[in-house]
């Protein structure tokens, strides 16, 4: 079987635990005004040209993002580093874009990943129908799942989708207790208040079965990638957010019982 991949990262040391392999599937249904990988959106390989000097057409260069693997080409790359994942409790984390938008695809690599004993992780917005979401749970060990925003009509607007699916899949992921660590990108003006976190604080306590926070917090090294691929940033000139600048927000949610991470 074959997917549309854009990039396999290997040693990764974020989204997951121990020394991981992230696998990066395009296509996402959400269109996040702070995508720090605007290029993994279109379900589709896409291509474009790269000038590196004005003067000389030899300085320009077609670069394509995407392309069509099958689940033995990439469990093959996943393998070898298989010493690792057993010596540090790592494994692989399938990202995105938003895996679910390939869910066959992905069932596969998790059953794949399964079969050879790895620790599994999905990085997932959770945009997805249920149906899709019930295919890949008895591969997946661990669920990083993203709580964009807690107000339904300020997430349709900073991403373009329904929150009511995305809350309706999370409360039925806990409902099975599965292991879900709760992801919350903090965007300055958009979600960062101290009202914002009480409503997220609000969400979580009611699912019952979370005991991870990792707060990600904003930056623009994008940028440059919303001008390669003519892509529209919603968010020019936004500052970087720090370690030091979530800190409240970091003392906030341990204090209601949850560990807390700052970053992946």
């Amino acid at each position: 079987m074959e997917g549309i991949i854009y990039d396999i990262k290997r040693f990764a040391l974020h989204d997951g635990p121990g020394i991981l392999t992230t696998v990066f599937l395009k296509g996402c249904p959400l269109r996040c005004w702070w995508c720090h990988n605007p290029e993994s959106q279109l379900a589709a390989p896409e291509t474009n040209t790269i000038v590196t000097r004005l003067d000389e057409p030899s300085h320009r260069r077609r670069h394509t993002v995407g392309y069509r693997p099958t689940t033995d080409a990439v469990m093959a790359i996943i393998d070898k580093e298989a010493v690792f994942y057993d010596e540090s409790g790592g494994g692989v984390t399938f990202s995105g874009g938003e895996p679910l938008m390939q869910p066959e695809f992905l069932k596969e690599m998790l059953r794949s990943c399964k079969d050879h004993g790895y620790h599994t992780a999905l990085d997932t917005s959770g945009h997805a129908p249920w149906q899709t979401l019930e295919k890949v749970l008895p591969f997946t060990d661990l669920f990083l799942y993203d709580l964009k925003h807690h107000n339904d009509e300020l997430h349709q607007k900073y991403t373009g989708g329904s929150l009511r699916l995305i809350l309706d899949n999370l409360s039925r992921l806990a409902q099975k207790h599965k292991n879900i660590v709760i992801r919350i990108p903090v965007v300055p003006g958009i979600n960062d208040s101290e009202a914002d976190n009480e409503a997220f604080a609000k969400i979580i306590s009611n699912l019952g079965s979370i005991h991870q926070v990792h707060l990600l917090p904003f930056h623009n090294m994008a940028q440059h990638k919303y001008a390669r691929w003519e892509k529209e940033n919603k968010l020019p000139g936004l500052e970087n957010l720090n370690k030091n600048d979530l800190l409240p927000a970091m003392e906030f949610f341990a204090a209601k019982g949850y560990e807390v991470t700052i970053g992946g």
